[in-house]
């Protein structure tokens, strides 16, 4: 078998914490001389040598000796003492007397270490060639004889070794050791006293059958009060997570991290198997393949059979089942099951039988001969045609079906288990179905066809399960392929509405938007000339949504009556549902938000009775945004999580709108200061598109960059450039972080240089125009606090182009302000405040802020925008200390304790920094940091004036000039402000005088 490389072993350690914390108090407690013994048990790969390697790096850098020994898989029963005599072999030629010297004492030890000396003879083998019983019994009583020498001698070595030094002796793979390693190992455990000595022992639990010889010995030696156990179990998800993505030397797509995590099933081994084998394409690596596959060659004929059998089910297969499909009889299936459960390759789980791990079962099934794959899956097929109809039985046929080249039958099973799927809220599932059914569809003879149904069907049928499914570029492609699938012959409603699905999907993504407008342009260009009709009403409904979309609303409004009265007319009441929930919205941008909110609640209560999920999710979505408008947070907030519970009980958590109602909830979140403790909640199951992951991901970035995690923000912004084209909200959101993210980390320029990408990227998205304010103001603070960077160096250059910078971006945001279509009439409290932030921060550009702009600022964003708001709050106090006035002071101090407060409520890591620098320099007292004391100026007002200005940048020449005193003098007075402060250099001078709050920098400096 070829050696699986261990790839993950420069990683640091996940999670593991609770039992590291066991078994580093343990090593603390041997050190304090009171010994004990640790049994570490879990499954093959989990990670047990990797944990007892970070155990013995621990020790060792506490100057404890690690001797480290291995049993070996020998099959006819493990080398006698093998663990021991590797263990202990170093210190046969080691340099150090004291090793040396305590071997030596021990000549029983050369029964244990050959390279000491001759061994005496074998007295296995005088045992089996005597002939004699009174020989026979002195033979064996030297034997035991030479045995307890030899333990004792063990026992004394550690004993003599830990005199001065803690010892931690590991024993790894134990459920391959011996009788004699078993019984060397009891007698170490039952003599433990006083020695400074941690005895660990690891074994792997699948392997102890009932009947294995360790498993005895594991009962009684923890009766032993100085042994514990300590099980290191698989992975949990959020941890396996975080080791694929610290393996990976590339960032990954969130559908393969999730892939590999739920093979895996948490297992470090087989994550770093899986990974490995991505490059070469295969589906399940050959040497994991033949390491899982080893462990069962041992069992019986009849127990791989029926494992074999097993691995072709789909899931957990029941007792009865395998009477039909295993080909045993009663008794032999009953002790092949035994043998399956005790050898840790089955299990039991609510009286059926599953493999004990998922990637056995593919190793098993990937072994079966294409004619014994077949049979088994045809055997499963024909029980389940003579059972009953019920839950699930249409998909397993499916399956079996399709794997025994059935396809007539799978054909029909398939179509039944997505209409089954649908019903159930699985549109993942019933998606898959649906794939299945349009793979084999031209294999299958008409005449063996599900009657009424043909390929536009099922085109038309998967365009909508990947949609709701949360795959919208691949509903895109069934849609297009439903388009082209119309023929002349095509009834001219049926092809009215195949253009209008396509429309419908193409809708979903800003990217596919014009595209969306020639559809529908198509469906509205064959619909014209019918008479009222559902397809009619529909294709007007849609063209309504588009038409606004397009920021066309006289057209919108037109086709929204039309389909309003179509839909009466013919009594199709989800369209005028979604017709409803356009007028509803154009009524409130024309100011009548109350008229606008009825229609909204009307469209919601008509598509419920008309079962139309999709448009009664579209009418809750826009109901919750019509409060978000407004800035009524906390109610908007309500609405969105009525929406989200709304979609999650109908299957369609991950479709347009349901993807959108979690990420403007997550996103009020973030502005309201309701900040999640992690992602959970917005990673994607697998399968669901990098588009309709990134919008959920936009608005997570926000928090993390925030928060400070700002290596996991920059890697989110690196993340979503792939995908920024799909949504206006990615692009800005990767804009915004990215901006966000280099400000935190104090690089101005490369935010300056995000911003300007960010504004370029949304040229042309004249609906988006006023989301371009948020990014401007970003932008501008960035430039401000590179300005007052380059004041301080005396850059005139940098100066410059910060400058240039701020007012390109200042220009920019007065120009979204007045060229910006808002939803309403006017710009909401959002748009207003950002506007103020705009202002505020632009007045600080050239110099000081105007602390009344950014007063302005703070009120402005108390609608509820609490981060935004403490953040205004750190640069209102900035632009009042920086007055130098008394009555400032005070003022000044209040709205750094409330920026400081809120941003440590939040874990706004990097805005805790921001306020504690500007606390210490101003001498504030803020809460969370210790109180400052009150210091005396150890400065003359006349050193304090040649400090400022070294401070700027300025030489002692320059220094001299502003002064009117000569380059000498101001050379004096620097070194008495060097000998004061304790700094050997100018730099230094100035930096200790800014931590001691002697010198305030000037508005907009760099926070610290």
């Amino acid at each position: 078998m070829r050696l699986v490389p261990r790839l993950g072993s420069g990683v640091p350690l996940v999670a593991r914490t609770a039992e590291m914390r066991r078994l580093r108090a343990a090593v603390l407690r041997a050190e304090r001389g009171e010994p004990g013994a640790i049994l570490i048990s879990g499954d093959a790969g989990v990670g047990k040598t990797r944990v007892l390697s970070e155990l013995g790096e621990y020790a060792g850098s506490r100057g404890a000796l690690v001797l480290t020994g291995r049993c070996l898989d020998v099959r006819e029963g493990g080398l006698p003492y093998l663990p021991f005599a590797e263990a202990f072999t170093p210190l046969v030629g080691s340099a150090e007397t004291e090793f040396a010297d305590a071997i030596a004492s021990r000549p029983a030890l050369g029964r244990l270490l050959p390279q000491l000396g001759t061994p005496p003879a074998s007295l296995e083998h005088n045992i089996a060639a005597s002939s004699d019983r009174d020989a026979l019994r002195g033979v064996r009583a030297a034997h035991d004889l030479a045995q307890l020498q030899l333990f004792d001698a063990v026992l004394g070595l550690l004993t003599q070794l830990a005199e001065n030094r803690a010892v931690l002796l590991v024993l790894e793979d134990m459920h391959w050791s011996d009788d004699s390693t078993r019984n060397l190992l009891s007698f170490l455990v039952s003599r433990l006293r006083t020695q400074r000595l941690l005895i660990l022992a690891s074994y792997r639990e699948e392997d102890l059958y009932r009947r294995h010889p360790l498993r005895g010995f594991l009962a009684e030696l923890v009766r032993v009060s100085t042994v514990e156990r300590v099980e290191i179990p698989p992975l949990q998800e959020a941890d396996a997570r975080t080791f694929v993505q610290a393996l990976a030397e590339e960032s990954l797509p969130e559908d393969v991290i999730a892939e590999v995590v739920e093979r895996s099933q948490g297992n470090p081994f087989f994550v770093e198997e899986l990974l490995a084998s991505r490059a070469e394409g295969s589906d399940l690596p050959a040497g994991l393949a033949e390491v899982l596959l080893s462990r069962l060659e041992r069992l019986s004929t009849d127990t791989q059979r029926v494992l074999r059998v097993i691995s072709c089910a789909d899931g957990s297969v029941a007792h009865k089942v395998l009477t039909e499909v295993a080909g045993l009889d009663e008794v032999e299936l009953d002790e092949a099951l035994r043998e399956a459960v005790q050898h840790h390759a089955l299990v039991i789980e609510h009286g059926f039988y599953t493999f004990r791990h998922a990637l056995l079962q593919e190793a098993v099934y990937g072994d079966l001969l294409p004619g014994e794959r077949s049979r088994i899956h045809h055997a499963y097929a024909v029980r389940l045609l003579n059972e009953p109809e019920g839950r699930g039985r249409d998909a397993l046929l499916a399956y079996h079906s399709l794997e025994s080249n059935d396809l007539a039958t799978g054909l029909a099973a398939s179509m039944r288990a997505a209409d089954e799927a649908e019903k159930r809220g699985a549109p993942a599932s019933a998606l898959r179905h649906i794939e299945q059914a349009l793979r084999i569809w031209d294999a299958v003879p008409d005449a063996d066809r599900p009657a009424g149904v043909d390929e536009l069907k099922l085109l038309r049928e998967a365009r909508y399960f990947a949609g709701a499914a949360g795959e919208p570029e691949r509903a895109i492609a069934y849609a297009r392929s439903a388009v082209e699938a119309l023929e002349d012959s095509t009834p001219i409603e049926r092809a009215c509405e195949t253009w209008q699905l396509l429309a419908q999907a193409l809708m979903v993504l800003d990217s596919t938007w014009d595209e969306a407008v020639e559809a529908i342009g198509k469906a509205w260009e064959l619909a014209e000339g019918l008479e009222p009709s559902r397809t009619r009403a529909h294709v007007l409904a849609t063209r309504a949504a588009i038409m606004r979309g397009k920021d066309q609303p006289a057209e919108a409004l037109w086709s929204a009556r039309a389909a309003v009265a179509d839909a009466r007319a013919v009594g199709a009441e989800g369209a005028e549902a979604n017709a409803l929930i356009t007028l509803g919205a154009l009524t409130e941008a024309e100011g009548d938000v109350s008229r606008g909110r009825e229609m909204l609640r009307d469209a919601q209560r008509l598509a419920r009775h008309a079962g139309s999920l999709n448009t009664e999710l579209r009418a809750l979505y826009f109901v919750a945004l019509s409060y978000d408008d407004q800035a009524d947070l906390p109610r908007a907030l309500v609405e969105y999580q009525a929406g989200i519970d709304y979609a999650a009980e109908m299957g369609l958590t991950w479709s347009s709108f349901g993807i959108e109602l979690r990420a403007r909830h997550l996103f009020l979140r973030y502005v309201s200061g309701d900040w999640p403790s992690d992602d959970a909640t917005t990673r994607p199951r697998r399968g669901v598109s990098g588009a309709a992951a990134g919008r959920l991901s936009s608005s997570w970035a926000h928090i993390v960059a925030d928060r400070g995690e700002l290596d996991e923000a920059e890697r989110l912004v690196a993340e979503l450039r792939s995908v920024r084209e799909a949504d206006v909200l990615i692009m800005l959101a990767v804009a915004a972080v990215g901006t966000q993210s280099a400000f935190w980390r104090g690089d101005y320029q490369l935010a300056i240089a995000r911003t300007r990408e960010g504004i370029a990227w949304l040229e042309g998205y004249e609906f988006a125009m006023l989301a371009g304010l948020r990014l401007a103001a970003l932008g501008l603070g960035a430039a401000v606090a590179l300005a007052a960077q380059a004041r301080l160096r005396n850059e005139t250059q940098l100066l410059a182009e910060a400058v240039a910078a701020g007012n390109e971006f200042l220009e920019h945001g007065r120009r979204c302000l007045r060229e910006g279509q808002p939803r309403g009439v006017s710009i909401g409290p959002e748009g207003l405040a950002w506007s103020a932030r705009l202002e505020a921060a632009a007045s600080g550009l050239t110099g000081a802020a105007e602390p009344k702009l950014w007063a302005e600022a703070v009120r402005a964003f108390g609608y509820g925008a609490v981060f935004e708001q403490a953040v205004c709050r750190w640069h209102h106090a900035e632009a009042l200390l920086s007055t130098g006035r008394t009555e400032d002071a005070e003022p000044a101090a209040e709205e750094l304790r409330q920026a400081h407060e809120i941003a440590q409520r939040l874990g706004a890591k990097p805005l805790v920094d921001a306020t504690s620098a500007l606390a210490r320099r101003a001498r504030i007292d803020v809460p969370g940091e210790p109180p400052r004391r009150s210091e005396v100026d150890p400065l003359t007002s006349r050193e304090r004036d040649v400090l400022e200005r070294v401070a700027l940048g300025r030489t002692n020449r320059q220094v001299g000039e502003e002064l009117y005193i000569s380059e000498k003098t101001v050379s004096v007075h620097l070194s008495r402000v060097m000998a004061k402060l304790g700094a050997s250099r100018r730099a230094e001078a100035v930096a200790i005088a800014y931590d001691r709050g002697l010198l305030t920098p000037p508005n907009g400096a760099p926070p610290g």
